[in-house]
């Protein structure tokens, strides 16, 4: 019996549309772009991007389980759903309740030479990354999205090689368009934070909003149908 791998079949047309369909999508406010917006404001532009990456990781590892079929076990399993979103929610009211403990107001002033500026970005990456993965409408929205612009043909299924590397690659796609955008957010939620040292006073206010915000995100989360 001989094995044959087909090429992959996702056309520059194709490719077209689904950049046009994906640019579109990216561009419509959402969680991740309101929790981009509150770790630029709390950690400065650079905080900010780092969350953006975060975000796309977590695109990137979507893409990876909807290809290999494990996003599949949340639309087949609601108990392994509802564990996902809890998770997800329970993480953004932690980061929320955090934000608002904190003592005094927020720092608007940059990093020091001496201050852990590359922790910092780590956590804000890490928090990214956590944001999107435990969130299991994007698992959901990404299993059904990519095989859509997937050229497997009738009967071929999407653990086949080529329609598998297509998938990945698209997915590669989503992740880039997403970090240039939220990267964007980033930097203008980082910019508002600067303008914010000339009125220090508004600065605890800040600390309110940006985690009432996330414990909003939270809420909406958990009380989200599946």
């Amino acid at each position: 019996m001989r094995l044959t791998l087909m090429a992959p079949s996702v056309d520059l047309q194709s490719y077209l549309v689904f950049v046009s369909a994906a640019a579109a999508l990216v561009l419509t406010p959402g969680p991740d772009t309101v929790f981009v917006l509150t770790q630029g404001v709390a950690g400065g532009k650079r905080g900010g991007v780092a969350a953006a990456l975060g975000v796309s990781t977590g695109i990137v590892v979507h893409t990876t389980a909807a290809t290999l079929g494990l996003a599949a076990l949340l639309r087949a399993s609601a108990l392994a759903y509802a564990a996902v979103k809890y998770a997800g929610a329970a993480y953004l009211v932690y980061l929320g309740a955090k934000t608002i403990r904190q003592d005094g107001q927020l720092s608007l002033s940059d990093a020091g030479p001496d201050s852990p500026l590359g922790s910092d970005l780590r956590t804000s990456y890490r928090r990214g990354v956590t944001v999107n993965v435990l969130n299991p409408k994007v698992a959901l929205f990404f299993l059904a999205f990519l095989p859509q612009f997937v050229g497997s043909g009738p009967g071929s299924g999407v653990t086949s090689v080529a329609p598998a590397a297509e998938m990945l690659a698209l997915g590669a796609t989503y992740a880039a368009l997403t970090a240039l955008y939220l990267g964007a957010v980033g930097l203008l939620s980082g910019g508002v934070r600067s303008a914010l040292r000339s009125r220090p006073r508004f600065a605890d206010g800040l600390r309110w909003v940006s985690g009432s915000v996330l414990v909003g995100l939270g809420a909406a989360l958990a009380l989200a149908s599946s």
